[in-house]
């Protein structure tokens, strides 16, 4: 690999950091990157993971500091979220994505439509929703399903995330974003584990754009921070749009 290559790489680490602290996503810029630099992909997918765990992570200390996790969600959900990422990172290899992306297509463009047609949701945070059976709910949707998905495949993880914290427990989309970044740093830790088990990690440039991915991310969870429940939605419609585009290039263009 050429030095030009690497640095390529290394830019869109940052990127990627960028996007997955304001509203996930960063595997987009990421993991293609990884392709394209003729990487085979199950080393591109260790090796992204060796990379977001640092930068979300970085993420998730930001947001701590500035805003109030829901540590009642974002404890147990973390947790749970190991396990069932590193059960989907083991399973991966068996699931046909050529079946899964329709389906997270169709899904991530109801995402959209109702985060369009519902312009206050996660504008401001709705506590007179959250019951002590939400709260299970949201901890075993994001904990168990989505974090399961992130191992098999990823794409809108933290997407789907926001969402569910926003749609379930009434969060705005900026503390539903840090708590997401709880459960993502232990999606990306599980199949980190089980990658590295299995020998698919390139761990001189997975540290190397880990970097640069906690650069981006401190700019991401700043910018979020500091711009609001607004800037974050565009964020998130905007990476939603791009997503559905990639996944649909990849299922019909290729």
């Amino acid at each position: 690999m050429g030095w030009e290559e690497v640095v390529v790489l290394l830019v869109a680490a940052a990127g990627a950091g960028w996007v997955d602290a304001v509203v996930g996503g960063g595997g987009l810029l990421q993991l293609p990157a990884l392709m394209v630099a003729g990487i085979p992909p199950v080393q591109a997918m260790g090796t992204n993971k060796l990379a977001a765990v640092f930068g979300t992570a970085s993420a998730a200390i930001t947001y701590g500091r500035s805003v109030k996790l829901d540590r009642e969600v974002a404890v147990p959900a973390g947790v749970l979220a190991v396990l069932s990422a590193g059960g989907g990172a083991v399973v991966a290899g068996a699931v046909s994505s050529e079946v899964l992306r329709p389906v997270v297509m169709v899904v991530l463009l109801g995402v959209a439509a109702f985060v369009t047609f519902r312009p206050n949701l996660g504008k401001v945070p709705h506590p007179q929703l959250r019951t002590r059976r939400r709260v299970v709910v949201a901890v075993l949707v994001s904990g168990a399903g989505i974090a399961f998905y992130d191992g098999v495949m990823g794409p809108g993880t933290g997407t789907f995330l926001i969402i569910a914290f926003t749609t379930i427990l009434g969060l705005d989309f900026v503390n539903a974003s840090a708590t997401a970044k709880i459960i993502n740093v232990g999606t990306n830790l599980g199949a980190l584990v089980v990658f590295g088990v299995q020998g698919h990690l390139l761990w001189g440039l997975g540290l190397g754009m880990a970097a640069c991915n906690v650069a981006g991310a401190q700019l991401g969870a700043r910018m979020a921070l500091k711009r609001g429940a607004a800037f974050v939605r565009i964020v998130l419609l905007c990476v939603v749009v791009v997503m559905v585009a990639r996944l649909g290039w990849q299922q019909f263009g290729e």
